[in-house]
C-alpha cells in the first residue's frame, strides 16, 4: 500500500461483523483458562496479552501502523516523545557508555541526554550537524553505542545529512537513531537513507489536534546487532527471562521485543488505549494535513521574507535557505509547517508581536492543526545557558511559528497586523 492508504487503513483489518473503526480495548488485564497459558506468556514462549503495561490490542495496532508508515519491521508506543527517545537509547545503552549526538536537538531532549542520562552514567559528545566527516568520526570513542539526531531539528530547522551520519555510525559499529517528528514519514523516510531506528513525538503532527501526548519507537530491522559485537543486552542471555537471547529468539524483532518486555516491564510509560485511539484518528488524515501545512508554511515564509519588520527567516523550503538542497534530497515533498524567524527589535519586539496576535495562539505546543507561536529562549529552552542556546541554534530573538491548516490569507493577515504593532 502507498503511504496515503496506510494512513487510513494500515494495520487494522476488521473481520466479518467486527467494528469498522479500531476499538478501544480499555482493559488492564486479560483472562486465560489455565496458569500454564499465563506462564508461557510471562516466559515469552507464546505471544498474547496479559497486562496492558506491556501490550494492548489498541496500542499494538497503532504501533503496527507506525511501522508500516516508516517502513520498519516493528514498533512500540510510549506515553510521550521524551519517553520514546529515552527508551530508544536506554534499550542499548547503560552506565559507562557513550553517545554521539547532534547539538541542534529539542531543548528537552538535550536536557534528557546531557543531564538525566548523565546521572545514569551515560556520557554524550554533542556535535554540530554540519560537521565534516573527519571531525564527526573523531567524536567516536571505544564505548560509543549510538548516534542520535533529529531529521529536522526543533526549533532551529536544521536538516540532517542522514547519509553522512549513518555512514559514520555504521563505520563504528553502532546504529543511527533519528527523531523524525517534524517531517513525519509522509515527508521523510529515514530508513531509506541508512538510519536504523526512528523515534517520534506523536503528540505533534501525527495526533494533529493537540489531544494526546505520546511517542513511538520504530526499528528498521536492518542493523546487525550480533555482527557489531557491542550490544550484549541483545545478544547474550537475559537472566530475567530464564536466559533468553533476543537476537536468537526474535531475529529482526529483537530490539523492539526487548524494549517492550524489558523496559516497559520495568519502567512503564505506556500510553492509555484511549490516547492510542485518538492518535490513530489523527494518523488517518496525516497525509492530507502535512500537504496543507507545507503549502501554508511556504506562503507564510515568503511573506515574512518580504516584511520590513523581520530581520531573518529560516525555512528549509525557501530557495536560498542554507538547507534547501538537503531538504530537497531528504524531504522532496516538503519539510513541515514550522518556521523560525527573528523580529527587528529583539526580545521586546518579539513579546509585543506575540501579544498582538489574534488567530495564532501562544502555546508550548507545536505542529497541530492550529497556528501557534512560541519564544523558545524563554520557554522550552529556558534551562539552557547562552552558550548552549547558541549550540542548539536558538537565538534570543528566535520565534517559532507553527503554521496551521487554516486559510493562508487569514494567517498572513494576523501576522501582518501583529508585526506592525511589534515595532511600538
Amino acid at each position: 500500500m502507498k503511504l496515503d492508504t496506510i494512513c487510513v487503513q494500515g494495520a487494522y483489518k476488521p473481520g466479518n461483523g467486527e467494528p469498522r473503526v479500531l476499538p478501544i480495548v480499555q482493559s488492564t488485564t486479560y483472562k486465560y483458562e489455565s496458569s500454564e497459558e499465563m506462564g508461557d506468556l510471562f516466559d515469552l514462549k507464546k505471544s498474547g496479552y496479559f497486562y496492558t503495561r506491556l501490550q494492548n490490542p489498541t496500542n499494538d495496532t497503532v504501533a503496527a501502523k507506525m511501522a508500516l508508515l516508516e517502513g520498519g519491521t516493528g514498533a512500540f508506543l510510549t506515553s510521550s516523545g521524551q519517553a520514546a527517545n529515552f527508551y530508544a537509547l536506554f534499550n542499548i545503552m547503560g552506565a559507562g557508555d557513550h553517545l554521539v549526538c547532534a547539538s541542534t536537538i529539542y531543548g528537552g531532549t538535550f536536557n534528557l541526554i546531557n543531564v538525566t542520562m548523565k546521572k545514569l552514567g551515560i556520557e554524550a559528545t554533542f556535535v554540530d550537524p554540519d560537521i565534516s566527516e573527519e571531525k564527526l568520526n573523531a567524536a567516536f570513542k571505544e564505548n560509543t553505542k549510538a548516534v542520535f539526531a533529529e531529521t529536522l531539528s526543533n526549533p532551529s530547522l536544521v536538516v540532517l545529512d542522514i547519509e553522512k551520519f549513518a555512514k559514520a555510525a555504521h563505520s563504528h559499529g553502532v546504529p543511527l537513531i533519528v527523531d523524525n517528528t517534524f517531517p513525519t514519514p509522509i515527508n521523510c523516510r529515514p530508513f531509506e537513507f541508512g538510519a536504523d531506528i526512528v523515534t517520534h513525538s506523536t503528540t505533534k503532527y501525527m495526533d494533529g489536534h493537540a489531544t494526546s501526548v505520546g511517542g513511538a519507537v520504530v526499528d528498521s530491522g536492518n542493523f546487525d546487532w550480533e555482527k557489531s559485537g557491542k550490544f550484549p543486552g541483545l545478544t547474550t542471555p537475559d537472566d530475567s527471562y530464564h536466559g533468553i537471547v533476543y537476537t536468537d529468539t526474535f531475529g529482526k524483532n529483537a530490539y523492539i521485543t526487548k524494549g517492550v518486555v524489558q523496559l516497559m516491564r520495568d519502567l512503564g510509560s505506556r500510553p492509555a488505549p484511549q490516547n492510542s485511539f485518538l492518535l490513530n484518528i489523527g494518523l488517518e488524515t496525516l497525509h492530507l494535513r502535512m500537504k496543507r501545512h507545507c503549502e501554508n508554511a511556504l506562503r507564510v515564509a515568503e511573506f515574512l521574507q518580504e516584511s520590513e519588520n523581520v530581520s531573518w527567516v529560516n525555512y528549509p523550503g525557501l530557495k536560498g535557505n542554507k538547507y534547501y538542497d538537503l531538504a530537497k534530497k531528504y524531504m522532496p515533498d516538503g519539510t513541515c509547517g514550522v518556521i523560525s524567524f527573528g523580529i527587528k527589535g529583539g526580545r521586546e519586539a518579539a513579546t509585543r508581536f506575540m501579544d498582538s496576535l489574534n488567530l495564532a495562539a501562544i502555546v508550548t505546543h507545536v505542529a497541530d492543526a492550529r497556528t501557534c507561536v512560541l519564544h523558545p529562549a524563554s520557554t522550552t529552552h529556558r534551562q539552557l545557558s547562552d552558550k548552549q542556546l547558541e549550540e542548539c541554534g536558538v537565538s534570543a530573538d528566535l520565534i517559532r511559528l507553527s503554521v496551521g491548516i487554516e486559510d493562508a490569507q487569514d494567517i498572513i493577515a494576523d501576522l501582518a497586523a501583529a508585526l506592525e504593532k511589534s515595532q511600538g
